[in-house]
C-alpha cells in the first residue's frame, strides 16, 4: 500500500508545473530607448540607457542606466518570449519598422 501511495505521489509531482510567486518588494522601473547587447562564450550583456538629443547630430551621448547580464540559455528564453510579444503587440496595433542601427554599407567599405 506505501508502494502505491509514493507511485502515486511521484506521477502526480510529474503532471503539476511549479508555482512561480513573483516578489515585487524590490523592483524598480526605470525607462530606456536605447539598448545594447554584447556577448561572451559565457554571458550575454544587455545595456539599458537613455537617448535625450533632441536631433541627430554627429554625436550622440546615451546615459547608461541598467545592465543586465544573462547566461546564454536565459538569454534564449528572454528571445522567445521578447518575440511572441512583438508578434502579439503588431497582430493588434500594426507592424514596426526598425531600421537596423549597425554600420552602413559605405562605413563598411571604408573599414577593410
Amino acid at each position: 500500500m506505501a508502494e502505491a501511495k509514493s507511485g502515486a505521489a511521484a506521477s502526480g509531482d510529474k503532471t503539476k508545473a511549479p508555482q512561480v510567486s513573483w516578489d515585487d518588494s524590490k523592483l524598480r522601473t526605470t525607462y530606456a530607448n536605447v539598448c545594447n547587447v554584447s556577448s561572451t562564450r559565457e554571458e550575454v550583456i544587455v545595456l539599458f540607457g537613455v537617448n535625450q538629443s533632441w536631433h541627430a547630430g554627429p554625436k550622440v551621448t546615451v546615459q547608461l542606466q541598467d545592465r543586465i547580464i544573462l547566461s546564454p540559455h536565459a538569454a534564449k528564453r528572454l528571445s522567445l518570449l521578447l518575440g511572441g510579444v512583438v508578434t502579439e503587440y503588431e497582430k493588434r496595433f500594426g507592424e514596426l519598422e526598425v531600421v537596423a542601427s549597425g554600420p552602413t554599407e559605405t562605413q563598411s567599405k571604408g573599414k577593410s
